[in-house]
C-alpha cells in the first residue's frame, strides 16, 4: 500500500521518526503545503519561510537519493489542508499517511480536521512522537496535571531518561523508485519578503551542516557553555535553535550529541553539559505546557489574574524598542541584532523583554508578536514561554519585583562593549566604560544620532512594582 509522508516542521530524513515509519510500512511518496495565510495569521517571518523553503530544497536532493517522490500543494490557510490531503491520496491511491505531531491549539485542530476527512475515506492515519523526547500527557504532577514548575518537570525528564534515552534513527534505505515526478519548488512565497543574503550566509540551510554545527559545538565549546552562553559577544550558545525549530535537526540528535562527550550523563560530569541538556528540557516544558494549558497558544496569560494589568498604549516607545533606539545600547543593540541576523542571544531576549513589559509597561504580546514576525526560529512555545516568563504572566515565571537593569547587565555580560560596537556603530568610539551609557556623560556626549533614554530606570521600575502590587491587592 502507498504510504504519504506529510512534511511539515521535521524537514530532514535522518531520524525521521514518520519518515521511517512510512518506509517501512510501503512504498512512500512525501508532501509538503505551503499555506501562507495561514503563516501571515501566525505572524512568522520573512526569513523563517525562507528558511524552510530552502531546507525543503536540499532535503528533496535527500528524498530524490531514496527515491521519495517529493509533491508540493497550495492551501491559503489550514482550512484547506483536508481537501488537500484526501485529493493526493485518491490521486496516488495512498492508503495511510504519516506525520509527526505539532502542538498548539490550531494544529490540533487542523490535524483533527485532516483524521476526520481521511476516515471518511478509509484512509488511515498515523500521528508519530517527533519533536519532543517525551510524549505530551506522559509527564505528569501526582495529581495526574500538568507540571507548572520546570525544576519539578526536568526531575521527573531525568529520571525518565534513567530508564532509557531515546535512540536516534538512521536514515532509511532506498525504496524501489517509483513512477511519480517530484514538483518543482517555489523560490519565494506571496506575501514574504525576500530574505538578505547576510541571512542566508549566516544560516546556512541542510541537515549536513547543521549537523556539523551540532558537532562542532559539542566538541569545541559545549564544555564552556554554561561560562560563557550569557556573553553575547562570545560565540558561547550553539545556535542551533532555527534548526530545531525547523526539524532540520531533532531533540534527540541534541542529546545525543551531548551525552557523546560527557560519557552518557545528563545530570552530573560536564557543568557545560548539564546546562545544555537543561535548555533542551527547558524547550520540552514548554511544549507540554502549551498542550496542558491551550490559553497560552490563544493570546491569553498563563496567569489570568495578569491580563487585569494596566498595559499602556505607547506607540511611539513602543517604535523605538523595536527599531534599536531606546537609548539604552545593550537593548537597542540586542533589537538591531534581531532585524539584522533574524536572531537574538538568549539573555538579551530575556533582558529586552523585560525591558517592554516592566520598564514600559506596554503588553508583552506586542513583543511576542514583534518576535515571531522576525525570528528565524520562531516557535510558539518556546517563544509564548519566554515573554510569559521575563513579563511575570507566565508558568515558574520570574517573580515579578525582579527586573532585569539594561545598563548592570551590559556592564556585566558586555564588559569592553564589543557586543555594543557591533550592532550601534554609532557608540564604537566611546570607552569601554562611557559606552554602556552615554548618557551620564551629559554635554560631552558627541553621537548626536544616538538618543537620550527614553524611560528612567529608577521611575519605571515603581511604575511596574505599583502595577503588579495593586494587582496583588485586587485578588481575593
Amino acid at each position: 500500500m502507498t504510504q504519504l509522508l506529510w512534511l511539515r516542521c521535521d524537514l530532514r530524513s535522518r531520524d525521521n521518526t514518520a519518515l521511517n515509519a512510512a518506509m517501512a510500512a510501503g512504498p512512500t511518496v512525501a508532501l509538503y503545503v505551503i499555506t501562507p495565510k495561514q503563516w501571515l495569521a501566525h505572524d512568522d517571518a520573512p526569513c523563517k519561510v525562507d528558511f524552510w523553503l530552502r531546507n525543503l530544497r536540499l532535503l528533496a536532493e535527500r528524498l530524490a537519493r531514496l527515491n521519495v517522490p517529493l509533491l508540493v500543494r497550495h492551501s491559503d490557510d489550514w482550512s484547506g489542508v483536508p481537501a488537500v490531503l484526501a485529493q493526493v491520496c485518491q490521486q496516488h491511491d495512498v492508503r495511510a499517511v504519516h506525520l509527526n505531531q505539532e502542538y498548539g491549539v490550531n494544529e490540533s485542530r487542523r490535524d483533527a480536521a485532516v483524521a476526520k476527512r481521511l476516515r471518511a475515506d478509509n484512509i488511515a492515519l498515523h500521528s508519530h512522537l517527533d519533536q519532543l523526547l517525551f510524549a505530551p500527557g506522559t509527564l505528569l504532577t501526582r495529581s495526574d496535571t500538568y507540571f507548572q514548575v520546570f525544576g519539578q518537570f526536568r526531575k521527573l525528564c531525568h529520571a525518565r531518561l534513567q530508564l532509557g534515552v531515546p535512540a536516534v534513527l538512521a536514515e532509511p534505505a532506498a525504496q524501489a523508485p517509483l513512477a511519480i515526478a517530484s514538483d518543482p519548488l517555489p523560490e519565494g512565497v506571496e506575501h514574504f519578503a525576500a530574505t538578505s543574503a547576510q541571512i542566508h550566509q549566516h544560516w546556512p540551510a541542510g541537515e549536513d551542516g547543521a549537523s556539523r554545527a551540532l558537532d562542532d559545538f559539542a566538541e569545541q565549546r559545549l564544555d564552556d557553555y554554561q561560562a560563557t552562553r550569557d556573553f553575547p559577544a562570545l560565540d558561547g550558545t550553539s545556535q542551533l535553535s532555527p534548526y530545531l525549530a525547523a526539524g532540520v535537526l531533532s531533540p534527540r540528535q541534541c542529546l545525543h550529541a551531548a551525552l557523546r562527550i560527557n560519557q552518557g550523563e545528563f545530570d552530573s560530569g560536564s557543568p557545560g553539559v548539564v546546562c545544555w541538556i537543561g535548555e533542551l528540557l527547558w524547550r520540552e516544558f514548554y511544549k507540554h505546557v502549551l498542550v496542558g494549558f491551550p490559553r497560552v497558544s490563544m493570546h491569553r496569560a498563563f496567569r489570568r489574574e495578569t491580563d487585569a494589568l494596566p498595559w499602556r498604549h505607547a506607540p511611539e516607545e513602543l517604535a523605538a524598542w523595536q527599531a534599536g533606539n531606546t537609548g539604552f545600547p545593550l537593548i537597542d543593540a540586542a533589537m538591531r541584532q534581531l532585524r539584522a541576523t533574524g536572531w537574538m542571544h538568549n539573555r538579551l531576549r530575556m533582558l529586552v523583554a523585560m525591558f517592554l513589559s516592566k520598564n514600559l509597561l506596554i503588553d508583552w504580546r506586542e513583543g511576542e508578536r514583534w518576535f515571531m514576525r522576525h525570528l528565524i526560529d520562531g516557535d510558539l512555545a518556546a517563544n509564548n514561554g519566554g515573554w510569559q516568563w521575563s513579563a511575570s504572566t507566565g508558568t515558574d515565571s520570574v517573580p515579578y519585583f525582579r527586573l532585569f537593569n539594561p545598563l548592570s547587565q551590559s556592564r556585566r555580560f558586555d564588559p569592553d562593549g564589543s557586543f555594543i560596537r557591533t550592532w550601534v556603530p554609532e557608540l564604537a568610539h566611546l570607552s569601554a566604560r562611557d559606552i554602556h551609557d552615554p548618557a551620564a556623560l551629559g554635554g560631552l556626549f558627541d553621537a548626536p544620532a544616538y538618543p537620550r533614554p527614553i524611560v528612567d530606570l529608577s521611575r519605571s521600575r515603581e511604575r511596574a512594582l505599583s502595577a503588579f502590587k495593586h494587582l496583588a491587592e485586587l485578588r481575593p
